[in-house]
């Protein structure tokens, strides 16, 4: 496993992450064994880095992944969560000071923690971005000087969020989801400026959330009809040429120099394993031009948030 300096921080992630929302049968219904045995297998596989919220699953998938953790030596891994964001409704959307402050709390009781490397705003553009920058992260400063948290950053899917706040403030990293992969690339606009600031830059989703997967993309998933047939036909693709399309997609988002660790999330201990083999592997550069191709054309982006924190 191969690891990577975050930003200005004194953080080494691994290339490849754990994203821990299906410990909360986000996607299926999950065994809790079946979760914790993939925790351990990722950590014995030298994946340190691992990524949880406590809306994955209402709060359960810190619960989980807390059992997971309990027999591990707290200098094992680096852990961040997630602030903010408790639901899927608008109304579910808190980044007050207050808010932030208990849910860290909460997080730190289900996880068996009393520090978290990072904490994140959890997708910013369902909030007031004003709030954000006047309220949330000065609560994020000061959790970070009274040593309850190490670093911190935002997150979320619209470019223009990050854009706004690196503007206005030295943040530590950012975690940006299904804007750098084989179907959108368009987070490279974005790396040279996040570069010259030295911030860390966190990628998941690499598939588009199952839109490069042999099962395919979810029947909730936002993209458009356009966006799933061409996505449809680079798996054909991929089958024609013996290739597990998840296997290319996650080798080709891995390889920018300027994404520090890719997230990748499963509670499966054997996904888990073919993961960390597909990640030591080189890509076939012929077959993602290929793919690529497909997309050109196609409007890959979907709404987010708030309209005017929406992408153009």
């Amino acid at each position: 496993m191969q690891y990577r300096q975050l930003g200005n921080t004194n953080l080494k992630l691994s290339r490849l992450s754990y994203g821990a929302s299906p410990l909360g049968s986000v996607f299926r219904n999950i065994s809790e064994q079946d979760g914790i045995r993939t925790v351990h297998t990722a950590l014995d596989l030298g994946i340190n880095y691992i990524d949880v919220s406590p809306y994955y699953g209402n709060t359960v998938a810190e619960t989980v992944l807390g059992k997971a953790l309990k027999s591990v030596p707290r200098d094992k891994y680096i852990l961040s969560t997630k602030a903010g964001r408790y639901g899927s409704d608008f109304t579910d959307f808190d980044f007050s000071a207050s808010r932030i402050r208990e849910s860290l709390e909460e997080s730190f009781a289900r996880l068996g923690v009393d520090y978290v490397d990072i904490l994140y705003l959890h997708d910013i553009e369902f909030g007031d971005l004003q709030q954000v920058f006047d309220e949330s992260i000065p609560c994020l400063q000061a959790l970070r000087d009274e040593g309850k948290i190490g670093y911190f950053g935002v997150t979320g899917y619209p470019l223009k969020i990050f854009a706004e706040t690196i503007n206005r403030y030295q943040i530590d990293c950012i975690l940006s989801y299904c804007r750098y992969g084989l179907h959108d690339t368009s987070l490279s606009t974005l790396l040279p400026k996040l570069d010259e600031k030295n911030i860390g830059i966190i990628n998941a989703s690499p598939t588009g959330m199952g839109l490069l997967t042999k099962r395919g993309a979810p029947d909730w998933h936002p993209g458009t009809p356009e966006l799933l047939a061409a996505s449809k036909q680079a798996v054909a693709l991929c089958d024609q040429h013996g290739v597990d399309p998840t296997a290319i997609a996650l080798q080709f988002a891995i390889d920018h120099p300027s994404i520090v660790s890719t997230l990748v999330g499963t509670a499966n201990p054997e996904n888990i394993v073919k993961n960390v083999k597909w990640a030591e592997q080189t890509y076939d550069v012929e077959l993602t031009h290929k793919i690529r191709k497909i997309y050109e054309g196609v409007s890959c982006i979907w709404p987010s948030g708030y309209e005017k924190n929406q992408d153009n």
